[in-house]
């Protein structure tokens, strides 16, 4: 589904996704995870905008957020934006675990709790696999993503540091901070504890431990105390009614099971961890090579803006900037939900990807 609106209850305007059809690549093979283990009969999911040029050198690869799609980022895709599809291929990947791609909720052969756990690092891998297994590209102009998207660009740094010519993460972090942590375990719990929820074997999604998570992670965790007063300045229980028509919205989005396995993945990150890094975080973003864009969000509450700011002094080749300066929506302001922070994000992300094609 396409990234919502939480503002005003619909979709912002995307790039017409039914121009670009879903596909779903079957490897017809197991794909091994960091842990031994592996994910049997695996399938990765995928749309691409633009074209592939005859250099072959102008692939930007999307990758999204926790319970996101590959809608995640529409709002920048298509011609003139952000990621201008007369200019770039843009190749939008699912994420292990979001539901598409091989997760919990549609394996035939690791259904449900029995699907092996995964890291990020998976999920950049499976990326890999695609663009060089499938897709033919060996290297790209730029890797981006929002939240955990963001810190799955951060990982290609490090993985593949010779693959791409940038980065852009949106409110990223590095390595997972223990916020971050006590706030997906939160909403695990609010999904365990539903008695619907029946150690993960059920019939129907447990609907109310799901409400309890959205409240949690995009109503407080992805928002901030300032963009609530702005949006209610008149009565503040007007919050009430809003909060349960978006949790009604946001409902559909995610599996309870695909929802518990990409937190696990999210809580566990950290690139220093990264084989060869030895857990020596400076030795991991000094490995990066891509010239990185670090995009954070004034009084993000899910992914603390001090942590990407930390992480960039370390980089090589990087510099950050506020989203849309001068406003606070904390998490939310890379979601596309304000049209303001849509035209700011739009207009930087060209510029970047500009300067990154003179280069080249």
């Amino acid at each position: 589904m396409p990234a919502l609106d939480t503002a005003a209850g619909r979709a912002p305007a995307t790039y017409a996704p039914e121009l670009a059809p879903h596909q779903l690549w079957r490897t017809g093979r197991d794909f091994p995870l960091e842990s031994g283990e592996a994910i049997r009969d695996f399938a990765i999911s995928y749309v691409t905008h633009g074209r592939l040029n005859a250099a072959r050198d102008n692939a930007v690869l999307m990758v999204t957020a926790i319970g996101g799609n590959h809608h995640r980022l529409d709002f920048l895709i298509g011609p003139g934006k952000g990621l201008d599809t007369d200019r770039h291929f843009v190749v939008c990947v699912d994420a292990v675990g979001n539901g598409l791609t091989s997760s919990p909720s549609n394996s035939a052969l690791q259904p449900r709790m029995a699907f092996p756990r995964f890291t990020m690092r998976d999920m950049v891998a499976s990326q890999h696999l695609l663009l060089t297994g499938h897709l033919g590209i060996e290297r790209l102009l730029a890797v981006i993503g929002p939240s955990m998207g963001g810190m799955q660009a951060l990982q290609w740094g490090v993985s593949h540091p010779d693959f791409m010519a940038g980065l852009i993460p949106i409110a990223p972090l590095a390595r997972v901070a223990p916020w971050t942590v006590a706030i997906l375990q939160a909403t695990r719990k609010a999904i365990m504890l539903d008695p619907a929820w029946e150690g993960g074997n059920y019939a129907r999604q447990p609907e109310q431990g799901l409400r309890l998570c959205r409240d949690i992670l995009n109503l407080i965790a992805g928002r901030c105390p300032e963009g609530y007063r702005d949006m209610f300045p008149a009565d503040p229980l007007e919050a009430i009614p809003w909060i349960e028509r978006m949790e009604t919205v946001l409902l559909p989005a995610c599996d309870a099971n695909d929802w518990i396995y990409q937190t696990w993945a999210y809580e566990r990150h950290d690139i220093a961890t990264t084989p060869g890094m030895d857990g020596d975080m400076a030795k991991a973003l000094r490995t990066i090579r891509a010239t990185a864009l670090m995009l954070t969000a004034t009084r993000d509450l899910l992914n603390p803006e001090y942590e990407p700011e930390e992480a960039a002094r370390l980089m090589p080749d990087a510099r950050v900037m506020r989203i849309n300066p001068g406003t606070v929506r904390g998490h939310a302001a890379g979601g596309g939900f304000f049209p303001p922070d849509v035209d700011w994000l739009n207009r930087e992300i060209a510029a970047f990807l500009a300067e990154l094609a003179r280069r080249r």
